[in-house]
């Protein structure tokens, strides 16, 4: 049966602010052939080119992303965004990478967001320097397994019409 759905797999984040880097290296490590109907990109600080992928038909966007510290750095957690909870200033913002903008600019240029499940890590430092710290590098792994679960869980979904 073929898949109608289509999923974006989108890793953000800067790459030169330590931890923030998470969501483009999970991507990079992910493979690039998940599944039909299924798109990887790595938008790293490009909120604005998510922002207008997303005005495209897209039923499920997966997020990977650094998470605030929460008191346990390196730990990854798989989540559904709550659109209607996020808070961000209304309008267009080329240069902003907050998944609350990003989703603000969709709604700006006549956009609806997707359902959108996150798979994020908490940060140990968000500092101006290139690559990640110890406890988050050792979590890029596990986070990789987790997407490519909740992939084939929405695939699944997908294919057996409940989605």
């Amino acid at each position: 049966m073929p898949i109608t759905s289509r999923i974006l797999v989108a890793g953000i984040g800067n790459i030169f602010l330590g931890d923030d880097g998470f969501g483009p290296e999970v991507i990079r490590r992910v493979s690039r052939n998940l599944g039909p109907g299924v798109a990887v990109a790595d938008y790293g600080i490009g909120g604005m080119h998510l922002a207008y992928d997303l005005l495209e038909e897209c039923a499920t966007l997966v997020l990977v992303d650094a998470l605030p510290d929460r008191g346990a750095p390196g730990s990854v957690h798989v989540f559904e965004a709550d659109h209607e909870n996020l808070s961000a200033k209304a309008g267009l913002d080329a240069h902003a990478m907050d998944p609350a903008a990003v989703f603000a600019s969709l709604t700006a240029l006549g956009g609806t967001p997707p359902r959108t499940v996150v798979v994020g890590c908490e940060v140990d430092t968000v500092e101006e320097t290139l690559g990640l710290s110890e406890r988050v590098a050792a979590a890029v792994p596990v986070a990789v397994r987790a997407l490519e679960g909740v992939v084939a869980d929405l695939l699944a979904h997908a294919a057996a019409g409940r989605d």
